[in-house]
């Protein structure tokens, strides 16, 4: 398609100010393509909050004109967000054979996969939506199956990275296609959206067969059991820790259940595989000796209900860490997971284990491009503008720095972050104006209820903790009749603190003979004056500020 008047616009709905989070939308004659729908890890300051997904705002003001979903990977930052998505707006998903086995299995988990139209997507494939014409390109990444996009408009062509790294010798020998994004720019790219997570990191990242030796030394090595924590998803990191096990005639436990429900989906696929009797049941594993046995887990990130977190502190049913057991967590520390994965370390080694991890031994490459390789993707793409994508703006900076280096250089980098719309006409391109972005908090099976006046409330209780007080009240005299009762949490310990209880339920009985009989039969103003009195009195008793909560029972 050549390049006319008309316009493409891009927005970027996550993913361009963060790690994770990725969302792309293209939109072309009023109708809107999405590339990837994923979540993110929840922060430090997100209580209680499960997942962090994008604002769909935009794209639910113009559900009519949605094409589809095509997704570049498996991995949750890029697929996560999709079941609640399509629970709202009902679409066509493409992806290659393992993300869509991938998608299927979480959309299982939310009762969606009935209702979910997954379609194949091959790397030869030309699958053509409205105005756009797409053509994916193998790259390889921490994880099979992983692609790129080029996708062509009546504004031009405009290729997708994906998740990507030019690993010479991957795992699964699919190497990223490098003359099929050649091709590309033989045709005359416009812009090229390009993954930028390792801009700061010099060099090339390292092949993901350079841990096959130290897994087998390990693993060989071993005088009690091995436990490798990683991301289920990681298919090449399990393969070679099976295949380590199998040459030292050791068998496999995974545990966790998104780890055996990925290499299941992975083993019917033939993305994953087992020798013959390799694989123990829990049963299986009590009767081994722990020189045999190589356990495959969850929970590389410290997360508090992961397989690996519970083995860290005693509390799974079937694994116990014992003194010489070796523990190798195989996996970049997302930002933010820092002290929930110190923390399982420090767990792990009081239980007699010995810990390998990134930082003191070489247990795990990235599956992202390097600024060397960052520079062949664009040189071989030769776009006229660049702009960068997934990372956090830091990256992005960078990204587009080392742009200007490349020989040729992109006419144009345009740095943009989640909202922006990136509107481009007869080749060039344009940041012009904003959409609806965001973050929506998931909490359970709450959607978007989760603001900021919620993590303020849980941010204070969790500091200052909760009060409640009870009052039993005649509904017609306005009587005391029970209490007041005085619950703390977080805030002291009664048992210790019974004075401190006893005065403040007399500073409640003193408001509450203060007030007229009439004043008594308004609960609402009754809560107010109490919450009033016991606060001056608790910051002038302890110099603490907890949440008042006056409770009146009508009797």
């Amino acid at each position: 398609m050549a390049a006319g008047e008309e316009t493409v616009d891009i927005i970027p709905l996550g993913g361009l100010g963060e790690i994770g989070l990725n969302m792309l939308l293209f939109r072309c004659r009023g109708r809107i393509l999405i590339v990837d729908c994923g979540l993110m890890f929840p922060e430090e300051e997100h209580l209680g909050v499960d997942v962090v997904i994008p604002d769909f705002s935009y794209l639910l003001e113009h559900r009519e004109e949605i094409l589809g979903v095509v997704l570049t990977h498996g991995h949750e930052d890029h697929i996560g967000a999709l079941p609640y998505l399509l629970d709202r707006v009902p679409l066509p998903v493409y992806g290659t054979a393992l993300t869509i086995g991938l998608v299927r299995e979480k959309l299982r988990e939310f009762a969606l996969e009935d209702r979910a139209d997954l379609r194949l997507l091959g790397e030869g494939d030309l699958l053509e939506l409205g105005p756009f014409r797409i053509e994916p390109a193998a790259v390889s990444h921490s994880i099979a199956d992983g692609i790129g996009l080029g996708i062509d408009s009546p504004a031009g062509l405009f290729v997708h990275s994906g998740d990507f790294k030019l690993d010479p010798a991957p795992v699964d020998g699919r190497i990223t296609d490098l003359e099929r994004f050649r091709s590309f720019g033989d045709r005359g790219v416009t812009a090229l959206l390009s993954d930028s997570t390792n801009a700061e990191r010099e060099g090339s990242t390292p092949s993901e067969t350079s841990l096959k030796q130290i897994f087998r030394d390990v693993i060989g090595g071993a005088r009690g059991r091995v436990i490798v924590a990683t991301f289920a998803s990681h298919l090449h990191r399990i393969q070679q820790v099976v295949d380590a096990a199998a040459d030292a005639g050791k068998r496999i436990h995974f545990s966790g259940r998104s780890m055996v429900a990925i290499s299941g989906v992975a083993v019917d696929l033939g993305k994953l595989h087992l020798p013959g009797g390799i694989v123990a049941d829990a049963g299986e594993l009590r009767s081994l000796p722990p020189s045999r046995t190589v356990i495959l887990t969850t929970g590389s990130q410290g997360e508090p209900l992961s397989a690996l977190s519970r083995i860290a502190v005693n509390n799974h049913r079937q694994i116990r860490v014992q003194e010489g057991d070796t523990v190798i967590i195989s996996a970049r520390v997302i930002p933010g997971r820092e002290k929930s994965i110190s923390r399982t370390i420090n767990n792990l080694f009081r239980r007699g284990a010995d810990v390998l991890y990134s930082g003191i031994a070489d247990v795990h490459v990235s599956g992202h491009a390097g600024r060397e390789e960052l520079r062949k993707m664009i040189e071989t793409v030769r776009p006229r503008c660049l702009i960068p994508i997934h990372g956090e703006y830091r990256h992005l900076a960078h990204h587009a720095r080392l742009a200007m280096g490349c020989n040729p250089a992109p006419g144009k980098v345009l740095l943009a972050g989640d909202g922006d719309r990136l509107r481009f006409e007869q080749g060039r391109g344009v940041v012009d104006g904003r959409v609806a972005a965001g973050r929506v908090l998931v909490d359970g099976k709450g959607y978007g209820d989760i603001h900021d006046a919620v993590l303020k409330d849980r941010r204070r209780l969790s500091r200052d903790g909760i009060l409640l007080v009870i009052i039993g009240i005649n509904r017609q005299t306005g009587d005391l009749v029970s209490g007041p009762d005085i619950i703390l949490r977080g805030v002291a310990f009664e048992d210790e603190n019974q004075p401190l209880m006893d005065e403040a339920r007399e500073v409640v009985v003193s408001i509450l003979s203060e007030c007229e009989a009439e004043l008594r039969t308004e609960w609402g103003e009754v809560q107010i004056k109490v919450r009033k009195g016991l606060r001056k009195f608790i910051d002038r008793k302890i110099d603490r500020r907890p949440l008042i909560l006056p409770t009146i029972i009508e009797v």
